[in-house]
């Protein structure tokens, strides 16, 4: 028997995750889309692999699945939770309206103020549950604010990294 999926997430909440901001791009969307993601790793650097998983339940998820889909994972700062809200939260059109955003390579959006970013073509697909995860092939990649703190999600809210001394 496993165990339920409440059991499952009380146990999870005490993990800390970094904060990141997934954007695509499709070659049949004219519209780029986004969303805040706290499931993002990497994977391998050689080739330069990370991995994300998106809920099926969403428009993120239906972009990826298109032939030519490009994302960026925009790894937040610490200052930047109001961003990662508007991500989660507000109607997709209205999602871009904050924030100063440009392209690299792949034609995903970039966040030029985010602690740092990874451009990614889409190298594999694997279904798990719920969700599916993208493993992305980084294409390009920046470091906007090398010296700054992340956005760290635990126990159901940001906080901020106290480093010991």
């Amino acid at each position: 028997m496993t165990v339920s999926s409440e059991d499952f997430r009380e146990v999870l909440r005490h993990f800390p995750a970094g904060v990141t901001i997934v954007t695509i791009k499709t070659p049949e969307h004219d519209q780029p889309h986004g969303l805040t993601v706290s499931a993002f790793a990497s994977i391998s650097p050689t080739p330069p692999l990370i991995m994300v998983a998106i809920d099926h339940r969403g428009m993120g998820h239906d972009m990826l699945e298109v032939e030519g889909a490009a994302f960026a994972v925009n790894i937040l700062g610490s200052d930047q939770a109001d961003l990662s809200n508007r991500f989660a939260w507000t109607k997709d059109e209205d999602r871009f309206q904050m924030g100063d955003w440009t392209t690299a390579v792949t034609g995903a959006p970039v966040l030029t103020h985010a602690l740092a970013w990874l451009d990614c073509t889409i190298h594999n697909r694997i279904v798990a549950g719920t969700h599916t995860i993208y493993i992305g092939e980084v294409q390009a990649s920046g470091v906007p604010r090398p010296d700054e703190s992340p956005l760290v999600y635990w126990n159901r809210g940001y906080r901020k990294l106290a480093l010991s001394e």
